[in-house]
């Protein structure tokens, strides 16, 4: 990975005012929790670093994360990435104008999506050099999605838009974008009220949710309506998928597991509060977090209830079978995973910002400035990676220092090197 220079970016005095990316080992300052106390948990400061943003003015607006990046995104319009591992800055850039609004970044292997203003923003994950903008018809409502042909993001006034990411790309070389961007347009469906939760792709369905209280499936290459679960208030928080397997909140104070191909509703649970809040999976724990109403942990395959926390309110990540979590003031509190006993209490003082980590056992936290702190149990050098195990680097194999020769006799009784590794 390199650094993108920051020429043209930002004005010579307005590079003076702003602080360097660092990444280090060690404790962290600035009101962080010091080593001492990780020390008494098992766990350790893996690097700490600053966003690019003028902290006198601009706050951070979005933290997102994926196995490889975190990404950083400041009301300034200024994205920046971070290796997730190591802290040391992959690459910066500005999107859009100052202070525009935007919505979390949406990444898969090779790319990185944004929604900034009224455009959408491809731009590449291992560079961070912008491969194409397009604009949008409407003003949008939710991240984009995407699939191996297509690009998905929903608007204000109901509408789900379908791009060709093939003719984006050809729109882009032939250097017709974002002017011609319709001419990406492969179809638009239209809801009663506004998208609240940003499509969802499996396999030959587009799923997204309506401020209209209905869930809709629509083929992803027809348009055609295949399915719509209607509930009795809206669907406000983001969806998440385990699987086959679609889970949605309404406001009806109901959380649903439904089958994402037919609509089939597999089980329910009543938390009795509006849920407003992307619902968390990790391994076969799902975490749900009510308005002022704790944090239930169910299983994910037939919604029973494991355990309920009052106390908190926010699910950070998972690691060494210990869930991180913040009350109410902001303090992140460790609970065993298997019945949700208070294990331990960590003050992050001014980082009151976090990723909802479902994807690694690594714990990110964030000041309303932009400096980032990650957090790991001493000794796991490699994250444990949950939502994607597939996508864990191959590691070195590296033979014994005084390896034993081909010749070398066996005592009587103990099995060969070959057969003892098995």
């Amino acid at each position: 990975m390199r650094y993108i220079p920051f020429a043209g970016l930002l004005t010579c005095c307005w590079l003076a005012t702003v602080a360097t990316a660092t990444a280090q080992q060690g404790s962290v300052n600035d009101g962080f929790i010091s080593s001492t106390i990780l020390n008494r948990y098992g766990l350790e400061t893996a690097w700490t670093a600053q966003a690019v943003l003028n902290p006198s003015r601009d706050k951070v607006a979005h933290l997102v994360l994926d196995e490889e990046l975190l990404y950083v995104q400041a009301t300034n319009g200024i994205v920046t990435a971070f290796d997730a591992e190591t802290g040391v800055r992959a690459w910066a850039v500005r999107l859009g104008s100052f202070d525009e609004p935007s919505f979390p970044a949406e990444s898969n292997e090779t790319m990185v999506m944004i929604v900034v203003g009224t455009k959408m923003y491809g731009i590449e994950k291992r560079t961070g050099n912008i491969v194409w903008t397009l604009r949008l018809p409407g003003a949008p409502s939710t991240s984009p999605s995407a699939d191996a042909t297509q690009v998905y993001v929903g608007t204000l006034d109901g509408s789900v838009y379908a791009y060709s990411l093939k003719k984006i790309k050809e729109l882009y070389s032939a250097r017709k974008l974002p002017q011609w961007s319709h001419e990406a347009q492969v179809w638009r469906y239209q809801a009663s009220k506004e998208i609240t939760s940003p499509p969802l792709t499996s396999g030959r369905t587009v799923n997204f949710a309506s401020r209209d209280g209905s869930l809709y499936a629509v083929s992803a290459n027809r348009r055609e309506l295949t399915f719509q679960f209607e509930t009795d208030a809206p669907i406000v928080a983001p969806m998440a998928q385990w699987g086959n397997v679609q889970y949605l909140a309404s406001e009806d104070y109901t959380f649903y597991a439904i089958n994402a191909s037919s609509g089939q509703v597999i089980w329910e649970f009543v938390a009795g509060l509006p849920i407003r809040t992307s619902p968390e999976i990790v391994r076969n724990n799902l975490y749900i977090h009510p308005d002022r109403g704790g944090l239930y942990c169910l299983e994910a395959s037939n919604g029973t209830q494991k355990w309920w926390q009052p106390r908190l309110k926010e699910f950070v990540s998972v690691a060494n079978d210990i869930v991180f979590a913040r009350d109410d003031n902001k303090d992140i509190i460790m609970v065993a995973a298997a019945d949700g006993r208070m294990v331990g209490r960590l003050s992050a003082g001014r980082f009151t910002r976090h990723v909802s980590n479902d994807r690694t056992d690594r714990v990110y936290l964030a000041t309303d400035t932009g400096r980032i702190a990650a957090i790991r149990f001493r000794g796991r050098n490699f994250p444990v990676y949950h939502k994607h195990p597939e996508r864990l680097p191959l590691l070195p194999e590296f033979a014994p220092e005084t390896p034993t020769p081909p010749d070398a006799d066996v005592p009587a009784g103990a099995a060969p090197a070959t057969e003892a590794a098995q």
